[in-house]
């Protein structure tokens, strides 16, 4: 090997720790660092369809079964004006968003979630913006048949109950119930309300920091359906399996509501909980 390639190959090395971070949602101890700066929606279910908006606009029927909550209206059909006129399951009024994950399925029958708790939390350093109206994101894959990270999708049986957050899904306790989280990237490139993939204008920080290709710090979302099941081995989603949690967003938010949200609770690290 020549002095050059040498040089290269260890200049690879080192920075090779680098990339694969950057790339990396933030850990737990960045998202503690900010532990209890949020504000929460609790909604309610709503419907089920075999409709996604965000992948197959205008065509109902073609993907697999979901399980909507918030904005009442949701279907293959809406549009940010459609949203807007319909009406919410969440507590908090001025919360119009579409929420959507694949539905959940025991021993062949449909569960739809008992209840969903949405967490507007700030994760990152810098000063956050509101999402823009219209953005869309979706975080996890549908395509996943073996364990995604466990910063991104997890199932658990609640904050009270001694089952550790897992890829696999559990059989729950007797007076516990199965739950499923998804957080969502909290970073923005500042510039696209939705991508080609549904991804890539959207990036999760680390440690605290935005990259330099999204570098506008939003809200980090994260939605946690509640099940009335215990889970077990004859669970799985609609999307294939037990691995392919994933969840989908759109922001449809009474824009002034949530901007004076995030102004006041997390820009000004205050945990407002459910209320105000």
């Amino acid at each position: 090997m020549t002095g050059r390639a040498l040089r290269i190959v260890i200049l690879a090395a080192a920075l090779a720790p680098s990339l694969l971070v950057s790339a990396a949602p933030s850990s737990p101890a960045a998202r503690g660092s900010f532990n209890g700066v949020n504000f929460i929606s609790v909604c309610r279910f709503s419907h089920r369809a075999m409709d996604d908006p965000i992948k197959y606009p205008g065509q109902p029927g073609v993907s697999h079964d979901h399980s909507f909550v918030g904005n009442t209206s949701t279907d293959a059909y809406s549009t940010l004006a459609s949203l807007h006129k319909a009406g919410t399951t969440c507590q908090r009024r001025g919360d119009t968003a579409a929420y959507w994950m694949p539905t959940l399925f025991v021993s062949g029958s449909p569960v739809p979630p008992s209840l969903a708790t949405i967490y507007y939390q700030r994760v990152a350093s810098k000063r956050l913006r509101s999402f823009p109206q219209g953005l869309k994101m979706i975080a996890g894959s549908y395509q996943a048949r073996r364990p995604q990270s466990l910063l991104i999708t997890s199932w658990d049986c609640g904050d009270l109950v001694d089952v550790p957050r897992s890829s696999a899904i559990p059989t729950c306790p007797s007076g516990s119930s199965l739950r499923l989280r998804v957080n969502f990237p909290d970073c923005w490139n500042g510039k696209s309300l939705d991508s080609q993939n549904h991804m890539s204008h959207m990036a999760y920080s680390v440690g605290g920091r935005c990259p330099r290709r999204h570098p506008v710090a939003v809200p980090a979302l994260s939605v946690v359906y509640r099940y009335p099941t215990a889970g077990g081995p004859n669970a799985a989603l609609a999307s294939g399996g037990q691995y392919s949690g994933h969840a989908d967003f759109v922001n449809a938010w009474n824009q002034r509501t949530l901007a004076a949200l995030v102004s006041n609770c997390l820009n000004r690290l205050r945990h407002c909980g459910t209320g105000s």
